[in-house]
């Protein structure tokens, strides 16, 4: 699933009708005669970008005069402002100028970036579009359960009786992984959308303010974030392998279907999705994220791409070849916009895991809330991992801790 996003995101910036008038070679376009403009655009060039499609670049990359010239910009520089010089300029834009900067690393000598609206008009139109339906819709859908199915009550009657489900430990990881990832996710949401949302609303200067603090929290809390899902997946992996009870589980829907809850250990097929969801997109969020805090040195997609393109799967699903050398600036483009997708798809399956630790099921929150649960709790939903407590708490010396 990881490599199909990767190609469709590829795929679609590749394709974008900005990009597509930044391309720069199209091996089906029928060469363009400019003789009769002397190698410079003709009309033809222009009706097509503005048709969104595709026109060889080349000709224009190769017409930057000198380039040594282009390096001496003061001389160039009259008493009315900037001489118009196009030689200078398309030397900038396809990073032809020697040109030398204070600045220094590897993108202190692009000056214009030649290739990034596909990367402002996917932020800003489907990104945050789709993005903002899926919480939405995510809202909604357990809105309307809620209002069908009700809360999921402890069927048997209660004993008084309660077994420790977690240890502090535990619960300490779970709640430093869910606390952070809160902290996360709304940050992120008001740096991503707040330009659009908040600023109409509370204007520009509050809002610099707000996601001026938004951008310290979140890069800083972002270590804690991957500091905990460290120790979540040392503490529980173990629990989380599949096994042949998870299959009775699924067809059952955990208990929505056939009535009464499946047999479970100390976690149900549910709660290992959630488990692997957690890890594998966490992993992923994580990993962008570092590229993203220490920008232009943990480049990750172009070497991904050359991956897959190996294998021949792109092509093989319709996706074309895949762009193999990326710019430092697309390079962090491209991990933005994945950290922000993935983002928005475990924003939105955490969403449905708080309904159920919370409102949606009867008892749950007590497991991470105290670490204790009610016994008859434990027995309709994890009935083999309450069998596993008693065995242990049977063979436990006298006067001794039962262990979990």
């Amino acid at each position: 699933m990881a490599a199909l996003a990767f190609m469709f995101l590829a795929t679609w910036f590749t394709s974008s009708p900005v990009n597509a008038q930044e391309a720069e070679s199209v091996a089906a376009e029928a060469e363009i005669d400019r003789s009769a403009t002397g190698g410079a655009t003709t009309l033809e060039d222009i009706l097509r970008r503005q048709q969104g499609l595709q026109v060889d670049n080349d000709y224009r990359a190769e017409n930057v005069g000198n380039p040594a010239a282009a390096s001496g910009l003061s001389e160039q520089l009259g008493t009315l402002g900037g001489a118009s010089d196009p030689d200078l300029w398309r030397g900038m834009r396809f990073n032809a100028a020697d040109i030398t900067t204070q600045a220094r690393g590897p993108a202190s000598d692009v000056l214009i970036q030649d290739r990034g609206m596909w990367w402002l008009q996917f932020r800003e139109g489907p990104l945050l579009t789709y993005g903002g339906y899926l919480l939405l819709g995510t809202i909604g859908f357990l809105a309307l359960f809620f209002l069908i199915r009700g809360r999921v009550k402890i069927d048997g009657e209660k004993t008084g009786r309660r077994i420790e489900r977690f240890k502090n430990f535990e619960r300490f990881g779970h709640w430093l992984l869910a606390g952070s990832f809160i902290l996360l996710g709304i940050t992120g949401l008001i740096s991503l959308m707040g330009r659009k949302f908040l600023i109409p609303t509370i204007g520009h200067e509050t809002y610099a303010l707000i996601a001026g603090a938004s951008k310290w929290v979140h890069n800083n809390v972002s270590w804690a974030f991957m500091l905990a899902l460290v120790m979540v997946f040392v503490m529980w992996v173990i629990h989380n392998f599949p096994d042949k009870t998870d299959i009775k589980w699924i067809a059952k829907g955990g208990g929505l279907f056939g009535g009464g809850h499946p047999p479970a250990k100390k976690f149900n097929a549910g709660q290992k999705l959630i488990f692997w969801s957690v890890i594998v997109l966490g992993g992923s969020i994580s990993v962008s994220g570092l590229s993203l805090l220490f920008p232009f040195e943990l480049p990750l997609f172009a070497k991904t791409f050359t991956i897959l393109n190996g294998t021949g799967l792109p092509e093989m699903l319709g996706f074309g070849i895949l762009p193999e050398t990326l710019t430092p600036h697309e390079e962090m483009q491209y991990a933005q916009l994945w950290h922000a997708i993935v983002s928005f798809v475990l924003m939105a399956i955490i969403l449905a895991h708080i309904y159920i630790g919370s409102v949606g099921m009867e008892g749950a929150y007590d497991a991470m809330g105290t670490g204790m649960v009610e016994e008859q709790w434990a027995k309709e939903h994890h009935s083999l991992w309450v069998e596993e407590v008693k065995q242990r708490e049977n063979k436990a010396p006298s006067g001794a801790t039962p262990a979990e």
